[in-house]
């Protein structure tokens, strides 16, 4: 990381301001004064002080909070206490600006565990419903529950949604006292619950987040920062499993690292194309241009590399490069056509949504006999906005007449996993050698993982 950039992120000034700071000598690594704002630097084993400060980088912070009654889980509020009130004293002065929130909430009567954090894409994955994270409560009610009560409770009760609750977990510790534990987050989950046996919420205090345990050393309102332990736990998913076909009505694929194994003839058309230009190629380029349509990127090529063609005629160089090869040298991932068979059998839709071109689309259909699987196949170029946003998705799913909730994405690159996931669906990563650096991240972020579709039992 750039040092002018790591100053920044720990919030000792503007750039201007930390720049004037590193010129002026105030600033050393390991020991030597640096002068350089572009000098880089290990932001996790350089020793850096400025102005005889010793800085300690965090790309993210994540503290435990035991949230009194009376304050409301938010960071704004215009009448109420909330908890980043109560959390700003603990913070160190470079983490105030930070863009902490809490991960979830909860009512303003509850008490109780609450993690605080600036890791979006934890929070995300935390709040995900796919994910179903456990949540503990102490609770006390208005009278005794029955056994009958107790057993709806651990089967699941009628709170007013589509769909019972998940069966949740009972502990008698009193008469009238229990520590229930869900594994979902809906509105006033635990208080419609109690409602739907007849009882109700007396006081309810969070005692369980995940693998987070609530500190009873940490008095109400009180925080302190997760250990490595908490936050290692926290990042940890169950091991990753092949999907499984049970509720879902449509199954939709990506195409180029998903269906076909097609990645890297874009890396030598790239090189090729560019070399005529006398253009190297970029080390990130790939992953720059990931998600985008096949337009879009004509587009970036132009303006980035100030290519003289236009974006046509960029588009149709690319697609003559690559029709050989998807013709002759492109194969469909292991087990395809097998799990195609299993599905259509099932009567479940197929479709395809894909950055490429429909060019492309339709000789690899052809090329590979798919044409006759999917019911819909969309590319980038179709719809608004490509990858991550959801439209794709939810444009397929539109179109073969299935809610979001009900259909099985397969993507092989993050902008892609997050496209699913942002249109509410579920999501099926793919080992790809293309993205082997990103695969714990592509496992983090999905709910299931294959290195083939051979995985998968059918």
């Amino acid at each position: 990381m750039r040092l002018d950039k790591f100053l920044c992120q720990l919030n000792k000034g503007s750039r201007t301001e930390v720049k004037n700071l590193i010129r002026s000598g105030q600033v050393t690594v390991n020991g030597a004064p640096v002068m350089s704002p572009e000098h880089r630097v290990d932001e996790n084993m350089d020793c850096i002080v400025c102005r005889g400060e010793l800085l300690r980088y965090q790309a993210h912070i994540y503290y435990m909070l035991n949230k009194p009654r009376g304050v409301v889980s938010a960071t704004k509020d215009r009448s109420d206490k909330t908890v980043l009130d109560l959390l700003l004293p603990v913070l160190a002065e470079q983490d105030k600006k930070r863009g902490i929130a809490p991960v979830g909430r909860l009512d303003k009567d509850t008490e109780g565990l609450l993690l605080l954090t600036d890791d979006g894409m934890l929070a995300h994955e935390l709040l995900s419903p796919g994910r179903h994270v456990n949540k503990t409560y102490l609770t006390e009610t208005a009278k005794e529950l029955s056994g009958t009560d107790i057993l709806a409770l651990e089967t699941g009760v009628d709170i007013g949604e589509k769909r019972k609750t998940l069966p949740a977990a009972v502990e008698v510790l009193e008469p009238k006292l229990i520590r229930l534990t869900i594994h979902e987050g809906k509105f006033h989950q635990v208080k419609r619950m109690l409602q739907a046996v007849n009882n109700e919420v007396v006081a309810l205090k969070r005692v369980g987040f995940g693998p987070l345990v609530l500190d009873e050393t940490l008095s109400p309102g009180a925080a302190r920062p997760l250990t490595e332990e908490e936050i290692h736990a926290l990042r940890s998913r169950p091991a990753v499993r092949p999907p499984v076909l049970d509720d879902i009505e449509a199954v939709i694929f990506d195409l180029d690292g998903t269906l076909v194994d097609s990645m890297w003839i874009w890396h030598d058309i790239d090189a090729e194309y560019l070399g005529k230009y006398d253009i190297p190629i970029p080390d990130r380029l790939q992953t720059d241009i990931e998600g985008m349509s096949f337009d879009e990127v004509a587009v970036y090529f132009k303006e980035r590399f100030a290519i003289p063609d236009t974006p046509e005629q960029i588009k149709d160089s690319w697609n003559t490069m690559a029709w050989d090869k998807y013709e002759r040298e492109v194969l469909l991932k292991p087990g395809v056509k097998a799990f195609l068979d299993a599905c259509r059998s099932r009567g479940i839709k197929l479709g395809i949504a894909t950055s490429n071109s429909r060019k492309l689309l339709d000789n690899i259909s052809q090329v590979h006999g798919l044409t006759d699987y999917f019911a819909c196949t969309l590319t980038g170029c179709e719809i608004t906005k490509g990858k991550p946003a959801p439209d794709i998705y939810l444009a397929v799913a539109e179109k073969l007449g299935v809610r979001p909730e009900r259909c099985l994405v397969f993507e092989d690159i993050i902008p892609g996993i997050m496209a699913g996931k942002n249109a509410g669906m579920k999501i099926c990563a793919v080992e790809d050698t293309y993205s082997a650096d990103i695969r714990a991240q592509k496992q983090y972020l999905a709910d299931y993982y294959i290195s083939d579709y051979t995985e998968i039992p059918l």
